[in-house]
């Protein structure tokens, strides 16, 4: 779906991948799978957070967890958004745009 619209995208399939991938590059937002394996998403989230230059990029939630507990530990945890599982693939483009936009204007 990324790459139809012309997203450069890379994967990580554990939430360490995840982080090692944010120790050597940039970008400019990442969506991030709460359930993960060997690192979830929280402490993939947090981790991410403490690298140097990772405090202001957008960091999209995505989860079939749609409970206001999961929101809050996904806020707490350091994220900008939050997005369930199942979501309509207009639903993740308006959010992915609003929080691009937002950082192309700082």
């Amino acid at each position: 779906m990324l790459h139809g619209v012309g997203f450069h995208v890379d994967t990580a399939a554990t939430g360490r991948e995840a982080l090692n991938l944010a120790r050597v590059g940039a970008y400019d937002l990442v969506l991030m799978d709460m359930q993960m394996p060997d690192m979830g998403g929280l402490e993939a989230t947090r981790a991410i957070r403490a690298l140097p230059g990772w405090q202001d990029c957008p960091i999209v939630a995505l989860t079939a967890n749609a409970f206001d507990e999961d929101r809050l530990a996904c806020v707490a945890a350091g994220m900008n958004d939050f997005l369930t599982k199942p979501m309509e693939v207009g639903v993740l483009y308006d959010c992915m745009l609003r929080w691009l936009d937002a950082g192309s204007i700082e």
